[in-house]
């Protein structure tokens, strides 16, 4: 297990993330207990990860709540990662990026997490209600309370995470140290534009999703009448989650069960593999429902790919270049010296 800086922020976290998303029942694809958590965050612990996430939002803060029983006598063994954005009661404002809903929200997740700080407060996504001044410093108010010791983003645009660093440099805020986007082999629509900001500003690229929802492991084959049973692609209340292009999704299926067959792994291992050799990814998030299915998560940290399998996994998946990067790419070869 590799341990590799959190952005700017001098934490070292583990190249695999321990998601909990599947903590509770409230997601419809979760249903763990605290036993079954503990044995989990136990297997995790002992393989080398020191890095959990979580969210407020997860089968409605049940997440948070067995995490943290899970974590009794742990804590200072972990970094501990959570967020805040989405809906978490009925109140007009129950939800959103205001100062606010975001004093409460920490408060909250620190009292389900039985913790007395966060080390990375997230937030979950973009509030067109609130402006970004106002949210950055509400971040930056409970970073000097000491409730929260880094802060990082999830789903944003490029330009709104840069517009959000060039406040906080501006007015000497807490800058975000992280970027938790949705990034596989068939998802790799943020090395448009996202992953080149990460690289140039040092934010550290946190995967969620490495499997897409599982369709990566091979139990999503083309042709198939009916999803497997119980498989979170296909049992998310978001419906088929996330989007995911079946015509060139079942080819990259196709070559990873050949190649796990090749190599004598699976086709989860190599696809997690494939992402810890990307440019600027530090902690890739994994997430499972059973203790017996960290294995071949874990695997993929130890498993030694040749470079010819990562080039073919790249050159299967590329995405096609999106304007203005290939008019850019075009025009920077006129400069190579």
């Amino acid at each position: 297990m590799r341990y590799l800086p959190l952005g700017p922020s001098g934490v070292l976290v583990s190249e695999l993330c321990l998601g909990t998303m599947t903590f509770g029942e409230g997601w419809g694809f979760g249903g763990i207990d605290t036993s079954t958590a503990s044995q989990i965050l136990g297997r995790a612990l002992d393989a080398g990860v020191n890095f959990v996430d979580t969210a407020d939002v997860y089968s409605e803060g049940k997440s948070e709540e067995i995490l943290g029983a899970a974590l009794r006598g742990l804590r200072d063994r972990v970094v501990l990662a959570t967020k805040a954005f989405g809906r978490t009661g009925r109140g007009a404002n129950d939800s959103g990026l205001s100062r606010y809903h975001l004093v409460r929200a920490c408060e909250a997740s620190l009292r389900r997490l039985g913790t007395d700080r966060i080390d990375l407060y997230q937030i979950h996504g973009f509030d067109p209600l609130t402006p970004l001044d106002e949210t950055l410093a509400a971040l930056d108010h409970l970073v000097q309370s000491g409730k929260v010791l880094s802060v990082g983003f999830c789903n944003l645009a490029a330009w709104q995470a840069a517009k959000a660093l060039g406040i906080s440099e501006a007015r000497r805020l807490a800058k975000f140290v992280s970027a938790q986007m949705y990034y596989s082999l068939v998802g790799r629509d943020i090395e448009h534009e996202v992953v080149p900001l990460c690289l140039n500003e040092n934010l550290a690229i946190l995967p969620w999703s490495p499997l897409a929802g599982g369709f990566l492991t091979g139990k999503y084959r083309r042709g198939q009448e009916q999803h497997p049973e119980g498989s979170r692609f296909a049992t998310s209340r978001f419906g088929e989650f996330p989007p995911v292009d079946k015509d060139r999704g079942f080819d990259v299926v196709d070559r990873l069960i050949a190649m796990a067959v090749e190599r004598d792994t699976t086709p989860t291992t190599i696809a997690i593999k494939w992402l810890l050799t990307r440019p600027g990814v530090t902690s890739v998030i994994i997430g499972v429902r059973h203790p017996e299915q960290l294995s071949a998560n874990l695997a993929a940290t130890e498993l030694q790919l040749p470079q010819s399998d990562l080039d073919e996994l790249t050159e299967l998946t590329n995405p096609p270049a999106l304007y203005p990067q290939w008019m850019i790419q075009r025009q920077a070869a006129n400069r190579v010296v």
